[in-house]
């Protein structure tokens, strides 16, 4: 799905403090919001490949859910109009991730999955990485069926009614945040170190965001793009 600009693509990206303070060039993306030059992306699944970027700028599949790079002069990014997207690095911004998770994606480990990934690209197991939860679907606007759950179950257990509210049988209200964030959890990233955008429901904000739930298969996307640090 392309990213499709409004009229007058003049809106700034969002950025966060978590990453402003290492020095990472990152943004979450709004409507109108412009792509930085050189973005790359690979065609997104709803599965738990990642895209290792290499030396020369090319990424290790053309289809996956998260991307991971060391490449300083390259953003990397996925597209969202609802899914949950993750933006991440090393704390010393060495490497960067952007990862995309819709429920299936969540329910099979992309997330997990991209920041092994990113360890791997900076140090190791012992590697300190921060992580932002960008702008996706809340749970107010996100009601979910019976296999949806079973889905996350699996994986996440008891949390998913801790992360959610029953509406009418078979159904309940998905926080998919809150289970992003006990995913980086799951995955070594220590709690003070995940950061949620607040106030950011995709379904809600019309005037900022892109939404599929609300707007069917008309619906924009939202670029998300994050780069490593130069001159670390």
């Amino acid at each position: 799905m392309r990213w499709r600009p409004g009229r007058r693509a003049l809106a700034e990206f969002i950025r966060h403090p978590l990453l402003d303070r290492i020095g990472v060039p990152h943004g979450f993306g709004v409507i109108d919001a412009a792509p930085p030059a050189g973005l790359l992306r690979v065609r997104q699944v709803h599965g738990i490949a990642v895209a290792i970027v290499d030396e020369e700028g090319v990424p290790s599949h053309d289809e996956a859910d998260a991307v991971v790079s060391c490449q300083t002069q390259r953003p990397v990014g996925v597209m969202t109009a609802d899914c949950v997207p993750i933006l991440a690095a090393a704390r010393d911004g060495s490497a960067v991730a952007a990862i995309h998770a819709g429920w299936r994606g969540l329910g099979a480990g992309v997330v997990e999955a991209g920041i092994s990934a990113l360890r791997v690209q900076c140090g190791g197991v012992h590697a300190d990485l921060v992580a932002v939860i960008g702008p996706h679907i809340g749970a107010s606007c996100y009601e979910v069926d019976a296999p949806v759950l079973d889905t996350l179950r699996a994986r996440f257990g008891e949390a998913v009614d801790d992360a959610s509210e029953p509406t009418r049988p078979g159904h309940r209200r998905l926080a998919l945040g809150d289970l992003v964030a006990l995913a980086l959890g799951r995955a070594g990233v220590r709690e003070g170190s995940v950061a949620m955008l607040a106030g950011a429901c995709t379904s809600c904000d019309a005037r900022r965001f892109h939404s599929y739930r609300r707007d069917g298969e008309h619906a924009g996307r939202l670029v998300h793009h994050i780069s490593a640090r130069a001159g670390r």
